[in-house]
């Protein structure tokens, strides 16, 4: 005979009519209506919790207030603490055994320290020595320095048999770290004016020093390049080719050329034999700011205002790469031998290092809060430096690390040059000049470069700067349209002009 499952059957309540709800909701409201009025003045305001509601004649007991808070110590300690109430027998012989030595030695009463607020104390005090009937007791053991239920396998803790023993060592904690302490810059000589050279008729914004350190080339607003003797200064030869400003020059190493890029769109090779141009390099959309020759291969990379940097094979005039990624006009380049071989800024605060090979980016760095004018790469470290108004870094390859800040020079800075001496010089939009020690960013000369007399004081601002090739001289392009001529105070020794570094414990910001 089949089994006959039977349901259960939901049991419904009955509907409560409305006028029956409508009364019980005017029952509830008038009796919380009435508690209202009987206890208000007693618990409606904080205050009241502060004070007991018995009679005087009554025996003392703690406020509501007192007990809230007692019984929340107690709660906060026992669970806190309860676990490392009681020490390992070992710690236990071996602090008894350090307080009476410690008795032994003493030979006047320590006075007892006096709690803060010795309400809380005694609270806490009663806290942890009371018994609490409200909260279970847990288990009186420790289990702080025991194998855990369960893990018979598992290897007894390192301090199981008492503390781990100290090594003999001077602490640490005291000790001023590395990172902190400031390093003390080295000696370097002041730097001071010793030549002015006058011809150009519009701003000097570009220099170059030729590989036997015998003459240098100058390119300024007037379109012109001109040649000039290094020892003397005297000028030796014109060149007119470009129909705009220009912006960018660069001598080749291991050939007869120079190369000039100019605001007209322009990038010339010209053969320093013949004094002409031989090739032009077609691609730029709009001008170009600057330019740099690859220190081993026989490439050109060239940036202006169309955000790009192109690369070109010197010979064959072609466009090899288009390193892309900036959003704003590209104002320096400086190449290596090694990777990053191209380093760009640009005025959308960026710093991009390219591989070559690939003709892609390898990072990017955005610490600069404004558009980043110069870069110049060290000559004999693995290091460069870039900057933007106000702001000079300085980076480590080929991740593009951070190093330090350069601190102190408030301007628009369009220019840096380094030599092997570890003397950083920036230059100014309002002529100011700044010579700064490379290993430390400590900042030992600071000036205002002299415009020409007869100039406008707007027109004292430095455009373009490098060292020769010997760092014994300082060439600074201005827009007093002179060049000026920087050399060390040879006569200055550490006793005349002694080093003026304050070091500070504040880090250095990014």
């Amino acid at each position: 005979m089949d089994a006959v499952i039977v349901a259960p059957t939901v049991a419904t309540l009955p509907e409560i009519p409305e006028d029956i709800a409508i009364r019980a909701a005017e029952a509830v409201r008038k009796s919380a209506k009435r508690t209202r009025e009987v206890f208000a003045a007693d618990f409606g305001q904080f205050s009241a919790l502060d004070t007991s509601l018995r009679p005087s004649t009554a025996p003392i007991e703690p406020s509501p207030a007192d007990r809230a808070q007692r019984a929340s110590v107690s709660l906060r300690i026992r669970n806190e603490y309860e676990h490392v109430r009681e020490l390992p027998a070992a710690l236990v012989a071996k602090q008894a055994n350090a307080q009476a030595g410690l008795v032994a030695r003493r030979k006047k009463p320590k006075t007892e320290d006096q709690a803060s607020d010795p309400q809380m104390a005694k609270m806490i005090e009663d806290a942890s020595t009371g018994p609490s009937t409200r909260l279970p007791q847990r288990n009186s053991t420790s289990t702080a320095l025991t194998r855990i239920q369960g893990t018979a396998g598992a290897k007894v803790p390192p301090n199981a048999n008492g503390p781990t023993p100290q090594r003999n060592t001077p602490s640490s904690s005291l000790v001023r770290r590395d990172t902190v302490r400031q390093l003390k810059p080295e000696w370097h000589a002041p730097w001071k004016l010793f030549r002015v050279i006058s011809g150009h008729l519009g701003w000097v914004r570009a220099l170059a020093v030729e590989p036997g350190n015998q003459w240098f080339a100058s390119g300024a607003g007037d379109r012109t390049i001109k040649i000039w003797d290094l020892a003397t200064g005297t000028l030796k030869l014109t060149l007119t080719g470009h129909i705009s400003t220009v912006r960018g020059l660069a001598v080749s190493p291991r050939h007869p050329y120079l190369f000039s890029c100019a605001e007209d769109k322009m990038v010339k090779c010209w053969d320093l034999e013949t004094n002409k141009v031989i090739r032009h390099y077609h691609g730029h959309l709009s001008g170009v700011y600057t330019l740099a020759l690859h220190p081993t291969l026989d490439v050109l990379c060239t940036g202006g205002r169309d955000g790009v940097v192109r690369v070109w094979d010197m010979r064959t005039r072609s466009n090899i790469h288009v390193l892309s990624g900036h959003k704003q006009t590209v104002s320096s380049i400086v190449t290596q031998a090694t990777d990053p071989q191209v380093i760009s800024s640009s005025l959308d605060s960026t710093v991009r290092m390219y591989d070559l090979a690939a003709g892609k980016t390898m990072g990017v760095l955005t610490h600069h809060k404004k558009g980043v004018r110069a870069l110049t790469t060290h000559p004999t470290e693995y290091t460069f430096a870039s900057a933007s108004p106000g702001q000079i870094k300085q980076w480590l390859c080929p991740e593009g690390q951070f190093m330090q800040n350069f601190e102190g020079h408030n301007a628009v800075i369009n220019s840096l040059s380094v030599n092997e001496d570890n003397v950083l010089f920036s230059g100014g939009d309002n002529g100011s000049v700044g010579f700064w020690d490379w290993k430390t960013g400590h900042r030992f000369q600071y000036e205002d470069s002299v415009a020409q007399p007869g100039s406008l004081d707007a027109e004292a601002g430095i455009m373009s700067s490098t060292f020769d090739l010997t760092g014994l001289r300082l060439i600074t392009g201005e827009a007093d349209k002179t060049i000026k001529v920087w050399r060390q105070d040879e006569n200055a020794t550490e006793e005349s002009h002694p080093l003026d570094w304050r070091p500070t414990l504040g880090r250095q910001k990014f």
